[in-house]
């Protein structure tokens, strides 16, 4: 069986940002695949995944992308299935230009944009995850669990440095 849900991106170097969506949803047991999947450089395997993705057996696509970043958009005109988008940083506009690129689709060709980096990746897990858990019970359960411990972690009062 396939993994319900893609992590996609544009190169091996998005990678340092995505492992932070990978590692995510192996802390909430949910099975995902990675795969680079280059709008620019690889649109045949783009087009031949994103057209092949819900008979695959995803449910959800995680796509990362840095710079033009058409990855996400791209896979989200050639699928029916959730498509969220995380801007990469990159070294020219630190993740702006990627930002923007995801976040401005036209009308009927939807992403879900997260925050650029690592904070996106991570939510971008949780918002699969999320999906998922509409239809699972024991994800819902997980899920609930590892928010109540985001939540338990955070101190009442700053510790005293002096």
């Amino acid at each position: 069986m396939t993994a319900p849900i893609a992590i996609i991106m544009g190169s091996q170097s998005d990678w340092e940002t995505m492992r932070h969506a990978a590692d995510t949803l192996a802390a909430l047991g949910v099975a995902a695949e990675t795969r680079i999947v280059s709008a620019h450089r690889t649109p045949d395997r783009l087009f031949a995944f994103a057209k092949g993705a819900k008979a695959a057996g995803y449910k959800v696509i995680i796509a990362g992308a840095g710079g033009a970043a058409h990855l996400p958009g791209m896979a989200a005109a050639l699928t029916e299935l959730p498509v969220f988008g995380v801007p990469v940083e990159s070294r020219t506009l630190k993740g702006i230009d990627s930002l923007y690129s995801i976040v401005q689709m036209p009308a009927g060709i939807p992403v879900g944009t997260l925050a650029i980096g690592k904070a996106g990746a991570i939510n971008a897990a949780l918002l699969a995850a999320s999906v998922l858990a509409l239809s699972d019970p024991a994800l819902s359960d997980r899920l609930a669990a590892w928010r109540k411990a985001q939540t338990e972690a955070v101190a009442e009062r700053p510790e005293d440095k002096a």
